[in-house]
């Protein structure tokens, strides 16, 4: 743990382009060699990691920036890149944008039988995919259950059901015509859970292997 804290302390943080006003991929702020690049790692603070946020506005709408800038260069064109772009925008709370990248995804990365293509099959673009419909329907790395975070116009109904957050919380949720129709918490350790939706937050204290119909409560 000590070697660890230490090697944190040297490395350098996540900063912001001067010339683009985009996260910067590297320590210092260097001329992109393919703006277009499939690759997105200075983008992992954004998802999978908790490291930029809605807290951090700054970087906040530098991964933005940094997502519309590969993307208008051709980036993405790969199926998982792609669905990484699913969950990125997801993180950023933007459903039309991961919509119209899901949609992508079926139509010019997937195969017949389902599989991604990243000639001949690559299982990234599925297990991508995938997780960023999840993110859409749900978040929770910011230490709150946050409900249909991202979901477009087009999916103006729907349900879901058994999605787990962090804690161990089950969530169930059914919308109809936009709104919140029911949502259903189980917890199965027990303890406070926060749930937002909508910009309204509630806590609920739980007891282990109890369900709570928050349905109401929005």
């Amino acid at each position: 743990m000590k070697q660890l804290k230490a090697t944190l302390k040297r490395i350098p943080p996540t900063k912001v382009s001067q010339k683009y006003g985009i996260v910067q991929e590297w320590i210092a702020d260097y001329e992109e060699v393919e703006p277009g690049h499939r690759h997105m790692s200075q983008l992992v603070g954004l998802y999978p990691a908790n490291l930029i946020t809605p807290a951090t506005p700054e970087l906040f709408e530098a991964a933005r920036h940094t997502l519309t800038r590969r993307l208008t260069h051709g980036g993405g064109h790969t199926g998982w890149s792609r669905a990484w772009i699913i969950n990125f925008y997801a993180r950023l709370l933007d459903g039309e944008e991961a919509w119209k990248n899901v949609q992508d995804l079926l139509a010019k990365s997937t195969l017949n039988n389902l599989f991604d293509t990243h000639p001949p099959f690559q299982i990234d673009g599925n297990f991508g995919g995938t997780a960023g419909i999840a993110e859409m329907l749900l978040q929770s790395h910011e230490g709150i259950i946050h409900v249909l975070p991202a979901v477009p116009e087009a999916w103006n109904e729907g349900a879901y059901s058994g999605l787990v957050a962090r804690g161990a919380f089950e969530v169930s949720v059914s919308w109809k015509a936009g709104k919140l129709e029911k949502l259903l918490l189980h917890s199965r350790n027990g303890g406070e859970a926060v749930v937002q939706y909508k910009g309204k937050k509630i806590k609920v204290k739980t007891n282990k292997n109890q369900t709570y119909d928050l349905s109401n409560r929005f």
